[in-house]
């Protein structure tokens, strides 16, 4: 199976990109969705975060405080990299198992942080979703409810723009109409398509 490394900054648009290979039947791994998935309450993660971190980035029952934990993280960069440190390697030990149980000529793994941990060789190709900076952070501010100062400050722990396009097979730009990044999308899907097909008959 081709596996295909779906990375961009925050507010790039890579949920919607995703969305699009969804409807084109691609199956869609979301390291977030797995991030979120492993700190539920009673899950093990959680625990060890209230290890590292203390009863105060809960709330009152007993589930994560994603806001708090997210203001610790991005404000101290030790912080981030516990964090970093004790989630990463169940979130891509999580990839690895639902990949095992796929049967599809490709997928789409969407890791927001793929260039950061430097994990880009767990996948065949890396797609970046890019947009302007500016962009960015008007996006996030209409959809998180948060500061121009927390958005910025997001982004500066983030792998900038030309470090994510030069690790890049293939790019998206989504700073256009829906209907470009959709013709994008589609054309993407029939090149891994036939990628796929390439690597099984040269096997």
């Amino acid at each position: 199976m081709l596996k295909v490394g779906l990375t961009g900054g925050i507010g790039s648009g890579k949920s919607m990109v995703c969305g699009l290979f969804e409807e084109l039947n691609a199956p869609i791994i979301d390291a977030d969705v797995i991030a979120r998935r492993l700190v539920e309450p009673n899950q093990p993660a959680l625990a060890l975060l209230v290890d590292a971190f203390g009863g105060a980035i809960l709330n009152k029952d007993g589930s994560l405080n994603r806001t708090e934990l997210r203001q610790r993280a991005f404000s101290d960069a030790k912080i981030k990299q516990t964090l970093d440190a004790i989630m990463h390697p169940l979130v891509y030990a999580e990839i690895e198992r639902i990949v095992a149980d796929l049967r599809s000529p490709y997928c789409i793994i969407a890791i927001p942080l793929l260039v950061e941990t430097q994990k880009s060789h767990t996948v065949d190709r890396i797609l970046v979703v890019d947009c302007p900076v500016e962009l960015q952070i008007n996006r996030v501010l209409q959809r998180d409810n948060i500061s121009r100062e927390q958005a910025e400050a997001i982004i500066a722990f983030q792998a900038d723009r030309q470090q994510r396009l030069a690790v890049a097979d293939d790019v998206i730009d989504n700073s256009g109409s829906p209907p470009q990044l959709a013709e994008q999308v589609k054309s993407l899907h029939n090149s891994y398509l036939l990628l796929a097909t390439t690597r099984t008959t040269s096997a």
